[in-house]
């Protein structure tokens, strides 16, 4: 029986860079649609102008295929996982567990 030899490629290095317009913003509001060709990721801030009264300030908008969208939800669940076996586990508020925007 002759097996053939597959030569084993090696992983490619990557090389990360920002371009002159890299931003880094904090949000804590994020808002998903969903077509048949991609994933649309709003991102923005909330305020909490009166108590019955919220305003989401959007500043960013992401396309993704959805390959790129399960593999983001594969490596935030990893990531997830590894920061509650150390921190602990993370605790929605009760109103999370509605609609999340």
């Amino acid at each position: 029986m002759l097996v053939a030899m597959i030569p084993q490629q090696s992983a490619p290095k990557i090389q990360l860079s920002q371009t002159a317009e890299y931003r880094e913003s904090y949000s804590n509001s994020v808002q998903v649609r969903v077509s048949l060709w991609d994933f649309f990721l709003s991102f923005g801030t909330i305020t909490h102008n009166a108590p019955d009264q919220v305003h989401i300030n959007n500043f960013q908008g992401i396309f993704l295929s959805p390959q790129q969208a399960k593999a983001l939800a594969n490596v935030l669940a990893q990531n997830i996982q590894q920061y509650e076996s150390t921190f602990g586990e993370i605790k929605l508020e009760p109103r999370a567990a509605g609609p999340i925007q």
